[in-house]
């Protein structure tokens, strides 16, 4: 029979968001596939370094199944992600890797047990869509930060470091250049948001970003330079843009342009969207799908400081 999870209720959530418990040695993490496939080579390199850092690793069922692009069916995706939130002894849930997926699976699951018993579920990209639906519907902070197809020996070290730090329970901070187009200021809020396509994705669902009162962090890749420009018009027109307290955009890789020129760099169009609202900027924050993904806690309420230097305070 297609698995198939029951709608939940969501209860309300406290007014200052949760942090779901750290992680000890012999905790468990989970890793799945709720998105594009993976091969199991592909995340070997993870699993033990996780067993390094004395966690057990639980596998999805289906974490490397394949249906087309996707890892196995929706139900299959659905399945291991729902038998993750529900296990109260897996402390973390670990995405191996984004893609396109996750949307369809979404309304498939439900979150009343992770209510009940927060874990981090880490990851970026795709994993954007999760990250936005349980920062609507539960106040438990998420994870940004890099996922099994990124670790290897090639990835900075910094970015598992900033990933081990925050599940771990170490404090992080960071402190960087305000580069070009930047704006000054201070603030303080909860930081959210994700990839900017998908977020683009979410407008007028159940997932849809709140941004009220909030610190928004953007990113994206291999996107055609106006179609930043109409996803932060929809933003903008949407008004999601008018009410922030502040914006943290991070890399804008691997840039398209048409044969007659959009005319704008990504960071101008962003710069450019925001232009009429007096919120502190801060650019080129080294997270998404550059080479460097330094962890951000979603979910968390930050201190963002944009001058000659920005920092960033959880």
């Amino acid at each position: 029979m297609p698995f198939v999870a029951k709608q939940c209720t969501f209860m309300k959530f406290p007014a200052n968001p949760m942090t779901p418990p750290y992680l000890n040695p012999g905790d468990k993490i989970a890793i799945v596939s709720p998105a594009r496939s993976i091969t199991f080579e592909e995340v070997y390199p993870t699993i033990k370094l996780m067993q390094k850092w004395g966690l057990e690793v639980v596998l999805g069922t289906h974490v490397f199944n394949r249906e087309n692009q996707f890892a196995g069916s929706d139900e299959q995706r659905a399945h291991d992600m729902q038998q993750m939130l529900d296990d109260a002894s897996i402390k973390a849930v670990l995405c191996a890797r984004g893609g396109y997926g996750t949307l369809r699976i979404i309304d498939r699951l439900d979150f009343t047990q992770f209510q009940k018993n927060p874990k981090w579920i880490i990851g970026y990209s795709d994993i954007t869509v999760l990250h936005a639906h349980i920062h609507r519907h539960i106040a438990t902070e998420t994870l940004h930060a890099v996922m099994p197809v990124n670790i290897s020996p090639d990835v900075p070290s910094e970015s598992i470091e900033t990933l081990k730090n925050v599940i771990f329970g170490s404090k992080i901070s960071y402190a960087f250049n305000a580069t070009q187009y930047s704006r000054p200021g201070e603030a303080e809020g909860v930081l959210v948001g994700g990839n900017l396509s998908i977020l683009y994705s979410l407008m007028g669902s159940r997932s849809e970003i709140d941004t009220t009162g909030k610190i928004l962090f953007i990113e994206d890749v291999d996107e055609y330079l106006y179609h930043i420009d109409r996803m932060m018009m929809n933003l903008k027109r949407a008004g999601k843009l008018q009410k922030l307290r502040g914006l943290v955009v991070g890399g804008m890789d691997r840039m398209n342009d048409n044969t007659i020129p959009f005319g704008k760099t990504a960071n101008q169009i962003i710069a450019e969207a925001v232009s009429e609202f007096d919120f502190p900027v801060c650019f080129d924050f080294p997270a998404g799908h550059g080479p460097k993904n330094l962890a951000l806690i979603l979910g968390r309420r930050i201190r963002l400081r944009v001058g000659p230097r920005a920092e960033i305070v959880f």
